[in-house]
């Protein structure tokens, strides 16, 4: 019973270092980050939990009003934009490039692009790499069941994910996903 014992302390003893040297390392990066980095991954977790896929945990989905046609979704989410001084800068309508490849019809998919080029230039200067969340992407996609769906990458991670961000970008990041929810949230119901 006595070796239990010791063995238990040894275990609690070395189970104490660790979290101490933890906390001792992880303690200044961590003083750094976002104030809101900790309910950010925490919704990410939830996510990953529920579904198992990471590529799920990190978008924003809206479903498309029924009755609503993909044309319909387009012009509003054009029209929000325009509204909101957001650019419309293209569309890459993939279901076409997948009919021409395989010569089969398919489900409609398009991507749909948007910029605010002042704050892309905000994060350009600030990371390189942000470059890659750029321009911002809402994709159009329809389901096995036919029904339309909005899918777009959830930009809290990357505005509240580390290091707080400068004021500046930061301010400019934020309308920039109120925009964008705010953009989804519409055309899933046609508003112009």
């Amino acid at each position: 019973m006595s070796f239990l014992r010791n063995l238990l302390a040894i275990i609690g003893l070395v189970a104490l270092i660790a979290v101490g040297w933890a906390y001792f390392i992880l303690a200044p990066v961590v003083s750094e980050f976002d104030p809101e980095f900790v309910g950010v991954y925490q919704e990410f977790a939830d996510k990953l939990i529920k579904t198992g896929d990471p590529g799920v945990s990190m978008m924003w989905t809206v479903e498309v009003k029924e009755g609503l046609t993909p044309e319909d979704v387009i012009e509003s989410l054009k029209s929000l934009a325009t509204e909101r001084n957001f650019l419309f800068v293209g569309e890459s309508p993939f279901y076409k490039q997948v009919e021409a490849i395989t010569g089969e019809d398919y489900r409609y998919v398009t991507f749909l692009s948007f910029c605010d080029a002042r704050v892309g230039k905000q994060m350009l200067e600030y990371r390189d790499q942000y470059s890659g969340f750029m321009p911002c992407r809402i994709a159009l996609v329809e389901d096995s069941e036919g029904r339309l769906w909005l899918h777009s990458m959830n930009l809290d991670l990357m505005i509240h994910g580390g290091k707080e961000l400068p004021p500046e970008l930061k301010q400019g990041a934020l309308r920039v996903r109120t925009t964008i929810k705010e953009m989804m949230a519409g055309a899933a119901n046609g508003e112009f």
